[in-house]
């Protein structure tokens, strides 16, 4: 029974690993859902969470937890869709897997083991949520959320923590070598992103400053700073360029998502926005661009969320959630969107770049008023009776 019980894991997880994701029904005509998410818990290999010799584990038991998987940065490489996917286990701690896919969409598979990532002179306690950014420099840049105890914090108090910015950089996705963390004026730092190009001879990052781990303070908004060289990143300046506003889908905090996509239009943006509710906090997607002669100069931002927790992607870790970190753009213009539910699972929406600068240039922006919202309405209203 215990031979049979391992060869059903074995079975069990192989059908999962190559099980065809096909597209959900009512497109929206911005993107296509994809029915199953692409990573899940059940997707880490078994070698890394149970001993397979029936000789120290007679019972089979899985000795090493995974909770979820979710917040990844992704690219492609090689001819290969690219997940960098937070792994956490029973234990709250998270570390970055390597998982491929040959069409982006399903039969996504972990590398061998997970990232082991270098540590600076303070370890990190915990680390999420690696964007991606193949530089023209030539360099692949990972920056993520390293989380530490506040060592202000009074001894007897195990639950305040600081946030910042690590960073990493790689050539090939396997060797990867530890930048220092950035260094900044702001009090601490989530969602920092690099951006793809030089600014003016210098290194640009989105970032998001924020008084506190958990709450923003005075802070918040999609910030702007610049860095003369990544192995001595230090931001001089930041500058708020996309800030948050009362009563819209980004009135607590918002952040941007993954690296911005270049498009004959302009940078193409996604980030994510929240709002408070009676059931806690709401994260949802939204899109904005900016022009290509000034990053930080908005042309077009879409009102109200370009997407938003559905069905069972509402419900998880964290409920009512979703959140990405990682898309991808091909050289046909289609964009592989990876998006995080309720920080318990990854899936993959399809756009394209076509679409999605539509959807940006011709969505109508937030009024900021109730009476703004029925305006618009009535304006497609009536442009829809003039065609008959």
């Amino acid at each position: 029974m215990r031979k049979e019980r391992l060869e059903l894991l074995k079975e069990e997880h192989q059908s999962l690993l190559v099980k065809v994701n096909n597209t959900q029904p009512n497109s929206n005509g911005i993107y296509d859902r994809y029915l199953n998410p692409v990573l899940t818990p059940a997707h880490i290999p078994l070698e890394w969470r149970y001993d397979l010799n029936l000789d120290t584990n007679p019972n089979m038991l899985q000795r090493i937890g995974v909770n979820a998987v979710f917040n990844s940065g992704a690219i492609k490489w090689n001819g290969k869709y690219i997940l960098v996917a937070r792994v956490e286990g029973w234990d709250r701690k998270s570390f970055f897997a390597v998982a491929e896919s040959p069409n982006g969409l399903d039969n996504f598979k972990f590398w061998d083991r997970p990232i082991s990532l270098p540590q600076t002179e303070e370890p990190d306690v915990n680390v999420y949520d690696m964007r991606l950014t193949a530089h023209e420099d030539g360099w692949i840049y990972g920056i993520f959320c390293t989380e530490r105890k506040d060592s202000s914090a009074p001894a007897n108090d195990t639950s305040s923590a600081t946030a910042g910015a690590g960073i990493v950089r790689t050539k090939d996705l396997v060797k990867w070598e530890r930048l220092p963390d950035l260094v900044s004026n702001a009090g601490q730092q989530r969602n920092v992103v690099l951006h793809p190009e030089y600014i003016k001879g210098k290194y640009a990052l989105y970032t998001r400053p924020q008084d506190g781990f958990i709450e923003v303070g005075g802070g918040g908004g999609i910030g702007i700073g610049f860095i003369d060289n990544m192995e001595n990143p230090i931001v001089q300046e930041e500058r708020i360029f996309q800030n948050k506003a009362y009563h819209t889908i980004y009135e607590l905090k918002n952040g941007q998502g993954p690296a911005p996509i270049k498009t004959k239009e302009g940078w193409l943006h996604m980030a994510h926005g929240v709002r408070n509710t009676a059931a806690g906090l709401r994260y949802t997607l939204y899109v904005f661009m900016t022009s290509l002669d000034d990053i930080t100069k908005i042309t077009h931002q879409p009102g109200g969320y370009f997407m938003a927790p559905e069905e069972s992607e509402r419900i998880g870790d964290v409920s009512n959630v979703l959140f990405s970190n990682g898309w991808i753009c091909d050289e046909d213009g289609k964009v592989f969107i990876y998006y995080a539910s309720s920080d318990t699972r990854m899936h993959v929406a399809v756009s394209s770049v076509d679409q999605l600068v539509d959807y940006a240039q011709n969505t109508p922006e937030d009024g900021l008023r109730s009476e703004k919202s029925v305006q618009k309405i009535n304006e497609l209203i009536t442009s829809n009776l003039n065609l008959g």
